[in-house]
């Protein structure tokens, strides 16, 4: 074998490497549809052990209004295109728009993480239990990895060497008319699970409703609960309850609360909780609110809270004190 073939063959392997080694993923995975999407390419490696020098993502037919983040240090770039039809936008309708969008001219080092975001709006084209695939270029020095196959029937993202990630529309949630759906045991937010969102129901007048749940981090990053929010209340906080000296006293955490790594937290009645604070009506034993809960990492994710008894211990609303 003559070495300039011995080293195009090297440099064929290398390349054949990199996709077992490099991956690119979305936080979110999951969208509602007619609704704004955030989508975070997060980059864990780069090719064969070379640094990423450029982020490519195609936003596929059936995604409208995409808009990047810029992101310190990088170039952008996008590529604008016709849509196969016209969809229907908040301002008439779109025939056009971003179909491509890089990130190059800056180096992330094989050990070190990054994060590039856009976002964009998942049509009705998808329907809840589609999964929508935004190929992703990964350019290295000297290499490329391309995560762009998609799975054919019968197939998952496993079967691929070089998957491309993938979001999972669902349903949005039930209009106020529908009858109440029950609050889901648990929402994934990328590396986070949330699990069992429920509030005490407050008597007449008061201002103030406690907030519980846990949430589990299955990542490698440590994220941070930052706030949280209902219709009913001005703002939502996460406060601690504490014994100074034999007496409880709540404090706000005010840089939000650490969820490490492999580790879950939870917030129950006398310690962490969510403090709903300026509320304009009762919280009702036996509702469900539609809410949130916002992260330093995940953003904003929708969640249901249950609403269980005044003075109740977990949000089965027949449990606690009822007042007749």
């Amino acid at each position: 074998m003559t070495f300039p073939l011995r080293a195009g063959l090297a440099a064929a392997l290398s390349l054949l490497a990199a996709p077992a080694l490099a991956h690119a993923v979305l936080a979110v995975t999951q969208a509602n549809p007619n609704r704004t999407y955030r989508g975070v390419v997060q980059i864990g490696h780069g090719c064969d052990g070379r640094a990423t020098t450029g982020i490519t993502v195609t936003i596929p037919e059936g995604v409208i209004a995409a808009k990047p983040m810029p992101k310190p240090g990088w170039q952008l770039a996008t590529v604008k295109g016709a849509y196969a039809r016209p969809y229907p936008s908040y301002h008439g309708t779109v025939a056009e728009g971003v179909k491509e969008i890089t990130w190059s001219g800056a180096s992330l080092p094989d050990d070190q993480y990054d994060e590039f975001v856009f976002q964009a709006r998942i049509t009705d084209a998808f329907a809840p239990g589609a999964t929508v695939y935004f190929p992703v270029r990964q350019d290295c020095d000297g290499a490329v990895a391309n995560w762009r196959e998609v799975p054919a029937a019968g197939q998952s993202a496993g079967d691929l060497k070089s998957p491309a990630p993938g979001v999972r529309v669902v349903a949005a949630a039930a209009t106020p008319a529908a009858a109440p759906a029950p609050a889901p045991a648990s929402v994934k937010a990328g590396d986070l699970t949330i699990t069992g969102p429920w509030i005490r129901a407050t008597p007449g007048g008061a201002k103030v409703a406690g907030g519980y749940l846990q949430v589990t981090n299955t990542g490698t990053e440590p994220d941070r609960l930052v706030s949280a929010a209902i219709p009913l209340a001005a703002r939502g906080e996460i406060h601690q309850m504490a014994m100074d000296k034999g007496v409880a006293k709540m404090a706000p955490v005010e840089a939000g609360l650490v969820i490490k790594p492999g580790e879950t937290v939870v917030l129950k009645p006398g310690g962490y909780h969510l403090m709903f604070m300026d509320l304009k009506g009762p919280v009702k034993a036996g509702d469900t609110l539609e809410g949130s809960l916002t992260f330093a990492r995940a953003g904003t994710v929708p969640v249901r809270f249950a609403v269980g008894a005044i003075g109740a211990a977990g949000p089965d609303a027949g449990g606690g004190h009822h007042h007749h």
